[in-house]
């Protein structure tokens, strides 16, 4: 059993106990649920295209950072210039939680992404209740028909979606009808090896009304440059600026020599 099947296996235990503390009469009291909600693949369309990334702990590296408060980091993402937030809520393996998503929405007025193991349609409605404006589906957990449910509801609740492949397989067997954006992973998840290859391999695959998002291993603005030539518009980096002492900052002298670049 590889770590996503772990995760996954955990996340169906999760979900359930989750149900009975919190049933949907409850979230659905949540005044969140009636908020507007901002398009994360317009402002990455229309800004810098860079987003930042809120992430304390992985699987891969089990101490990433433990130190930084997410009002100051995800504040000094957006005034970095950041197009967009991911806040991992998942507690187990990435020591994230609803509250971090919360609280981050509190503080910012940019689209936030919950970076989460979306399995059931329970989390969907968790995710508007707990304030987020985009949904991570990952195409390696979920069925052809599991990606058009969740994803319609989505819609339905007005939040967007990326939607997460590592391959071809992966992209072909999806159903995209109200995703918004596709995000390669350049991390094999069985491995955990790192290769922007994976997204440059994938661009053409993608239909063209959808926002390419390209995903880890992006550590500099060479990198970029050269996912924008596949026509990558968004670019999630998280590790490179939580491994740093003040996110925030590392975010903005990064932003300031992409924007140099351009």
């Amino acid at each position: 059993m590889n770590i996503l099947d772990k995760i996954v296996k955990d996340k169906l235990i999760e979900v359930e106990a989750k149900k009975k503390l919190l049933p949907l009469s409850f979230l659905a009291t949540s005044p969140l649920m009636e908020r507007d909600t901002y398009s994360m693949s317009e402002n990455i369309v229309e800004g810098s295209g860079i987003i930042t990334e809120f992430k304390r702990r992985s699987p891969s590296k089990q101490v990433i950072n433990q130190t930084s408060g997410i009002i100051d980091v995800v504040t000094g993402y957006q005034k970095a210039g950041a197009s967009g937030i991911s806040v991992l809520t998942d507690t187990k393996y990435f020591g994230g939680s609803l509250d971090d998503l919360i609280q981050a929405r509190s503080a910012l007025t940019i689209p936030v992404l919950r970076k989460e193991f979306i399995i059931d349609p329970y989390q969907v409605y968790e995710a508007k209740a707990f304030g987020a404006d985009t949904i991570l589906l990952i195409a390696a957990i979920l069925t052809t028909e599991e990606i058009g449910i969740l994803s319609q509801l989505a819609y339905q609740l007005e939040l967007e979606v990326l939607l997460e492949v590592h391959n071809q397989e992966e992209l072909e067997k999806s159903d995209l009808a109200n995703v918004q954006m596709v995000g390669v992973n350049n991390r094999n998840l069985k491995t955990f090896d790192v290769s922007l290859e994976t997204s440059k391999s994938l661009a053409k695959l993608i239909p063209e009304d959808k926002v390419k998002i390209s995903e880890s291993g992006i550590s500099s603005v060479e990198a970029i440059s050269s996912l924008k030539k596949y026509g990558y518009k968004g670019f999630l980096i998280g590790e490179n600026f939580m491994k740093t002492s003040d996110p925030g900052a590392a975010a903005k002298q990064f932003l300031k020599e992409l924007n140099n670049e351009s």
